[in-house]
């Protein structure tokens, strides 16, 4: 698919095709389907509510609810913010389990942790760039 280091040397655009659908991770993910909707008018949007264990940080899935052809289709995964990791590495296995290949699986997320770098997970599409900004993440997002 792409291949780029950097944010800053690589702006690859994205082809909307036929076929591809999102998935938000309830709640915040769900303030992304707005600007995927205004983008792809007729795309069609799964939804999966995961909350993580406030002592073992360890994720549940409460709630999944995905087209019923999610196996055919490029997946989208939506989740604003990423502080630990465990909720995407928790949404990721629920759509394998539904048949879906981990390569169609595109990560949209706008901040992240140092913590949130998702190792367990090397084929995910993703891009993170190399520069974290630590006075946003010492301000806004707080672990535990």
């Amino acid at each position: 698919m792409f291949c780029c280091r950097s944010l800053e040397l690589c702006l690859v655009p994205v082809r909307f095709e036929k076929g591809n659908c999102g998935v938000s991770i309830m709640r915040s993910g769900e303030a992304m389907e707005q600007g995927l909707r205004d983008c792809c008018r007729s795309i069609r949007i799964g939804k999966i509510l995961i909350q993580s264990d406030e002592e073992t940080q360890r994720a549940k899935v409460y709630y999944a609810k995905f087209p019923p052809d999610i196996y055919r289709r490029k997946v989208l995964l939506m989740c604003p913010i990423l502080s630990t990791g465990n909720t995407v590495i928790e949404a990721v296995k629920v759509l394998v389990e539904h048949g879906v290949q981990p390569s169609v699986i595109i990560l949209l997320s706008l901040f992240s942790t140092p913590h949130g770098k998702l190792g367990p997970l090397p084929s995910l599409e993703r891009y993170v760039h190399p520069v974290l900004p630590t006075h946003f993440g010492q301000k806004y997002i707080r672990r535990g």
